[in-house]
């Protein structure tokens, strides 16, 4: 193989298992696809779908990426839906809800084809991205994806693979390149009407210019070490037996922990209830309701509220 890259592949026994990959036809999922070939997946199910914002270059994208499947051998799914009428009637961002709609399209395709394993192309630039992203909203620090993780995805459980995260998008180009392999752009990339294309097309490049070097890299360094705390936040709050048998927050063991922690516990609570977009403004919401003459409940995203009662908190859906 040219230009090798150092890609963390699960066991070779994991190979001979079923697989999902979600490819749009762009240049990092076309080349996790192939990269998926090279290394011997062979039960591979190519996940494609079409949000119904860019009109004949969609269905375009579609026909491409089912054509490149069936010359690698991969069964193909597709499903097509209208973004642009999901973020009117829920009110949510571009971005919002183009995510949760890939959650629920994967989430039926782990359904229908018995497979909650997926591999998504996410790269070293799109974790530096994801960074500073959270590190803008508050409320993550440093957080980045991780290169395996369990992720709820419209009520399943995934098991997601992200093998790229330590390649650059330039080496994922370059190894295209060479081999000749065609992928589709998407010109909406360049326009920066949502806010990963503004980071990506003015603010990395900015802070580069600043610094006077390549950040992306020290980005993902960050997310690796804020990745690394987050265990020891974990444990601790395991240690610390924070939640109740029902599994509620119980607020007499939160009160006694230190703020970071207690803050920690409150974030990974929601997090753990399938709660969205949590801002720092959110989480400091939260904490104010530890005292108890503090209003007894706070809206979440989601149409979800958070609940004091008994000392304990709780989501409860609204």
């Amino acid at each position: 193989m040219t230009y090798p890259l150092p890609i963390p592949w699960p066991p070779t026994s994991a190979r001979k298992k079923r697989w999902l990959i979600g490819v749009s036809g762009g240049l990092d999922s076309m080349a996790l696809m192939h990269l998926l070939k090279d290394a011997g997946f062979r039960n591979v199910i190519v996940c494609h779908l079409d949000h119904g914002i860019r009109g004949k270059e969609s269905a375009a994208d579609a026909r491409f990426v089912n054509r490149w499947a069936m010359k690698l051998g991969y069964a193909f799914e597709s499903a097509q839906i209208n973004l642009r009428n999901i973020i009117a009637e829920k009110g949510l961002s571009l971005e919002t809800s183009g995510r949760n709609s890939r959650h629920q399209y994967f989430a039926s395709c782990a359904k229908s084809k018995r497979c909650k394993r997926l591999f998504l192309a996410h790269h070293l630039d799109d974790q530096a991205e994801t960074v500073l992203w959270n590190l803008m909203r508050g409320s993550h620090g440093c957080r980045g994806m991780r290169e395996v993780s369990e992720m709820e995805m419209d009520g399943t459980q995934m098991e997601v693979h992200r093998p790229l995260l330590g390649i650059r998008k330039s080496e994922l180009r370059a190894w295209m390149e060479n081999r000749k392999l065609p992928w589709r752009e998407d010109a909406s990339n360049q326009v920066n009407d949502v806010t990963r294309n503004r980071i990506r097309n003015d603010a990395l490049p900015l802070l580069a210019d600043i610094a006077r070097r390549d950040v992306a890299p020290l980005l993902s360094r960050a997310a690796q070490a804020d990745q690394a705390m987050r265990e020891v936040l974990n444990w601790a709050l395991k240690k610390a037996e924070v939640l109740d048998p029902q599994g509620r927050l119980h607020l007499g063991v939160l009160r006694e922990l230190p703020e970071a922690l207690r803050i920690h516990a409150i974030s990974y609570f929601l997090k753990s209830n399938g709660i969205p977009d949590i801002s720092g403004a959110l989480l400091e919401s939260c904490a104010v309701m530890l005292d108890p003459t503090s209003s007894a409940s706070v809206n979440l995203p989601g149409g979800a509220r958070l609940r004091r009662r008994a000392g304990r908190f709780f989501v409860e859906s609204c």
